[in-house]
């Protein structure tokens, strides 16, 4: 099977210490990052904390489904920010606290999706294929 290659290489940090051979691009939060570019331009994108197993069930579940997905790693010092550039993307730029945002956070297409139980949700139903179809994350 082929590997795509993403439209734009943001600074990675590679994560290879699990067996599996994927090309899912990690990136760390680092003062810098413009956040709803990042949601924009990535077909999907996974919000998590470091070493967060929810976050490696959701990657591994779409992995499984054939799609590549992006995922942010948050450390604990950068997650009150992130959570604040998170929901001024869903607000549109509301100016909310974070409070409301729970990790893994997924967005597919450049709009929240939701976490995992809406991605197993979907998944389970049949939807997910569809909206990653839609977005562009999967082609067949």
């Amino acid at each position: 099977m082929q590997e795509a290659i993403p439209y734009r290489r943001w600074a990675t940090n590679q994560n290879n210490s699990s067996s599996s051979t994927s090309s899912t691009i990690y990136l760390k939060g680092p003062e810098g990052h413009d956040l709803k570019r990042i949601v924009e331009e990535t077909p999907v994108l996974i919000f998590m904390k470091s070493g967060d197993c929810m976050g490696h069930v959701v990657k591994r579940l779409l992995q499984g489904l054939g799609v590549n997905p992006c995922v942010y790693e948050i450390d604990d010092k950068d997650e009150k920010r992130i959570c604040v550039e998170i929901m001024g993307i869903i607000d549109g730029g509301g100016g909310r606290d974070g409070e409301g945002v729970q990790f893994p956070v997924a967005f597919i297409g450049g709009e929240l999706f939701g976490g995992l139980d809406r991605v197993m949700a979907t998944h389970i139903t049949g939807e997910l294929n569809l909206v990653l179809k839609q977005a562009g994350a999967l082609w067949l």
